[in-house]
């Protein structure tokens, strides 16, 4: 059973906890944590491009010559896509890219990614983000103390508008709840720090 020790806000060790084997040690299925990330770049996708077609272009739809006789290949319209402002063929239109992904499937990526991070040594602990301010800079500092990372991941479990406040602000840091988790937060961070309620509450519905 893994076991990784629990710090204050100065980065001094002040108790421990043991995770679940099944959530925080189990084999690592990379093919799963592709699908995991895949499916939600998907479903982010906004779908909005579009590009006009030949009945949507502007033009007229007489024939410019006659057919035979002139010379010159023939041509039936302006807005033919041969010609500059013409339509465009087989271009991108609206459409939603999301799909269904099984929720065995998300938990199980889910479960990999987190072992796979704390395997990395990329997972830290703290007591609780209990902060006696909303300042910016003030939490800067804290995280300074807790480690040097270009990209931080804060998981919390309650409510805590002084974390959200502090931190929404600070380039290249991301605030989740714990039930916002996704494989694709975890791998996209260089550090992920977990309150030690969220740690556990992760432990218990993921196991």
């Amino acid at each position: 059973m893994p076991k990784v020790d629990v710090v204050d806000l100065t980065n001094n060790k002040v108790d421990s906890v043991e995770l679940a084997d099944a959530v925080f040690d189990v084999a690592v299925n990379q093919d799963l944590l592709y699908q995991a990330v895949h499916h939600f770049r998907a479903c982010r996708r906004a779908g909005t491009h579009s590009t006009k077609s030949r009945g949507e272009v502007s033009g007229s739809g007489r024939k410019l010559w006659r057919q035979k006789g002139t010379g010159r290949a023939r041509v039936g319209s302006i807005r033919s896509p041969l010609w500059r402002h013409g339509g465009t063929v087989h271009g991108p239109k609206p459409r939603d890219y999301s799909y269904r992904f099984p929720k065995r499937m998300q938990l199980g990526a889910l479960r990999s990614a987190l072992t796979a991070r704390l395997r990395d040594g990329a997972v830290k602990v703290v007591k609780d983000f209990d902060l006696p301010s909303h300042k910016t800079k003030e939490f800067s500092e804290v995280l300074g103390r807790l480690g040097p990372a270009k990209t931080v991941l804060i998981v919390e479990s309650a409510d805590n508008e002084n974390l959200r406040r502090s931190s929404h602000n600070i380039p290249g840091v991301t605030l989740l709840a714990g039930r916002d988790l996704h494989p694709y937060h975890l791998l996209g961070h260089e550090q992920v720090i977990f309150s030690k309620s969220a740690v556990l509450h992760c432990c218990e519905v993921l196991a």
